[in-house]
């Protein structure tokens, strides 16, 4: 049988694979708006429990939410931008997506 070799993973697969889960998350959104709320109740609950040096990074996605009107949040979370990249690594977006939708991403970026 012949040996299955996997191409190793870079920061830039997972990249873009951050970015295509959050592309299915903005078309979620723009669907139905209420599911910021998602975001901030994680964000809410992180902020008790965080470690300071993540923080930081949860306040900014604080202020964001409350400040960014939901074109703004999703013009952010579909950013190819470095420091929308910075910010998907710390997303306060889980539970948006199906596990089903979020297996099918993950597979179709592998």
């Amino acid at each position: 049988m012949p040996a299955i070799t996997l191409k190793p993973i870079t920061h830039a697969d997972i990249d873009a694979r951050s970015l295509a889960l959050h592309q299915a998350v903005a078309q979620k959104l723009k669907a139905n708006p209420g599911l910021i709320e998602v975001a901030k109740v994680n964000l809410s609950r992180w902020l008790k429990t965080c470690s300071p040096r993540t923080a930081p990074v949860l306040r900014q996605w604080e202020e964001i939410l409350s400040n960014s009107d939901i074109t703004g949040i999703i013009s952010i979370i579909e950013s190819p931008s470095e420091a929308s990249t910075q910010l998907r690594q710390s997303s306060p977006f889980c539970g948006i997506l199906s596990n089903e939708e979020r297996t099918a991403i993950l597979l179709s970026t592998r």
